[in-house]
């Protein structure tokens, strides 16, 4: 297919079915807050509510409204920000993990991952209200300071609980990178502060995280940043392959690093070569170290990140080595779209089986943040081109 055509159809999507359909369905204008899920009628769920959704959806209604989106995106921006902090907050100034539809905290348990998103939220938010923007500087440095503070590891990165709570992830690492980026960016805010932390994780990504003598990105490690024990010291996933290839490539162009440009290559050739089922044309969930299978589950989230590389990749090469790429991000975004065919428009599956056939479940929201970053990825990458 050609790629423009899908840009158009996917930007339709997001723009006439999605946001609107999110918008009126997917907050709760009576209690307040982002829900968890969304049904296959179109109707929101009573499931339990993670965090992280909140900043998520936070995210993706201020950067819609950042890219000239007509929907009422500000009144949900806010108003989830205000339930994110009025649930979830916790006296440390950290937030809680779970809490039920009423919200009535369950879990207030500390996550990195968490407070990661409530940096992108306040970043995002900075940036198109400005008058809150000194509200949001203030509280993106807070959170900061607090995690350097409480949460540092003695080498580089940060670590959970103490006794450190072990394996040790480069996940929420990898969420905390995104967030410092964006940070970076918005008038106002530390850019010092935030350009350094990013170069940090960005030299513990390219140093520890991934494997010196394959390429691939590991998920779990020890204390010393070497890889956890046994089998879950072994896991890779394609989709995060993709995902740190798509962060290291802008830090890379930031910062004018050719190394970083050279690890995010061959984590983007791991993940195509050794993560896309070939029966299926989509990217599968785990493999170990030595690229063999250990999960085929294919879920939606590694096709939106592998859009995301591939047609940066694209945006940064030239000639057949372009056309490449650009071929890559034709077959993601078609890996994509089957996600999207839903019975009610705006919606999307969540996991697709190894026979191909997709979990009958509802559409939960935590993946519309990387549903509507790739379809901005991919229509601003082509405007490069």
């Amino acid at each position: 297919m050609d790629i423009l055509v899908q840009a158009r159809e996917l930007e339709h999507w997001l723009t006439d079915t999605a946001l609107p359909l999110w918008r009126s369905k997917g907050y709760d204008a009576l209690g307040g807050g982002f829900v968890e899920t969304i049904d296959m009628k179109g109707e929101p769920t009573r499931d339990n509510r993670r965090s992280r959704v909140q900043p998520r959806q936070v995210y993706c209604f201020a950067e819609a409204g950042r890219r000239g989106w007509q929907g009422d995106w500000r009144s949900v921006a806010e108003g989830g920000l205000q339930y994110f902090d009025r649930v979830y907050r916790q006296p440390s100034g950290f937030y809680g993990a779970l809490a039920d539809v009423d919200g009535q905290i369950i879990d207030a348990g500390f996550d990195i991952y968490n407070q990661a998103f409530a940096l992108l939220a306040f970043a995002y938010l900075g940036q198109i209200l400005p008058g809150r923007r000194a509200e949001m500087v203030e509280r993106s440095n807070q959170m900061r300071l607090r995690l350097e503070t409480h949460c540092k590891h003695p080498v580089a990165g940060f670590e959970e609980d103490n006794p450190p709570r072990l394996p040790l992830c480069s996940n929420p690492h990898m969420h905390l990178f995104e967030a410092c980026l964006a940070s970076e960016n918005v008038e106002g805010f530390d850019r010092v502060a935030w350009a350094n932390l990013a170069d940090e994780i960005a030299h513990l990504a390219m140093e520890r995280f991934i494997d010196l003598e394959t390429g691939a990105l590991r998920e779990f490690f020890d204390h010393d940043w070497t890889p956890f024990p046994g089998e879950k010291g072994r896991i890779v996933e394609p989709g995060h392959q993709f995902e740190w290839a798509w962060l290291l490539l802008r830090w890379a162009e930031r910062r004018g690093h050719m190394q970083a440009i050279v690890k995010a290559r061959r984590l983007f050739e791991i993940g195509e070569t050794e993560g896309i089922c070939p029966n299926r044309d989509v990217a599968i969930m785990t493999l170990f170290d030595d690229f063999s299978i250990a999960d085929p589950l294919a879920r939606l989230w590694p096709q939106t990140e592998w859009l995301k590389s591939a047609i940066r990749f694209a945006a940064l090469s030239e000639g057949a080595e372009r056309q490449r790429y650009l071929a890559s991000a034709s077959r993601a975004a078609a890996a994509l779209d089957r996600f999207l065919q839903t019975p009610v428009p705006g919606l999307w599956r969540d996991k697709q089986k190894a026979d191909g056939t997709f979990v009958d479940e509802p559409a939960p929201a935590s993946s519309f943040y990387h549903i509507l970053s790739a379809i901005y990825e991919l229509g601003d990458c082509l405007k490069r081109m």
